[in-house]
């Protein structure tokens, strides 16, 4: 199965263009605390089978982790299970944050989504 990918320059316009996508960041909690991308979610990897259900159908959903490496696995799983608006951030929150933009403190996360 093919995994839909999008680098972190491409995430950020489409963001600033105000297009409607769900960011859900699968790290661990304690990979949470050290920050989190702006208005994303956390849904926890382990529990993506479980969850995956409550993930929006409507709209992409943008997974990430720390490299890109465990979002891409979460995203063929997803993939395998029927789920096909889902779209990996290839180099995840380390790419991100190379390219100088904002990670927002655990705290200052919207609750929602999830």
């Amino acid at each position: 199965m093919l995994v839909k990918e999008i680098d972190a320059s491409e995430l950020k316009t489409r963001l600033e263009a105000g297009d409607d996508i769900a960011l859900v960041d699968i790290r661990s909690d304690a990979e949470i605390a050290q920050g989190i991308l702006p208005d994303a979610e956390h849904l926890a990897m382990h529990l993506i089978p479980l969850r995956m259900h409550d993930l929006p159908k409507d709209k992409d959903v943008i997974l990430y982790c720390r490299s890109g490496a465990r979002s891409y696995h979460a995203c063929n799983f997803l993939g395998q299970q029927g789920i096909h608006n889902v779209i990996n951030l290839r180099g995840g929150i380390i790419a991100w944050a190379r390219e100088g933009y904002e990670i927002a403190a655990p705290q200052q996360r919207r609750a929602g989504m999830m």
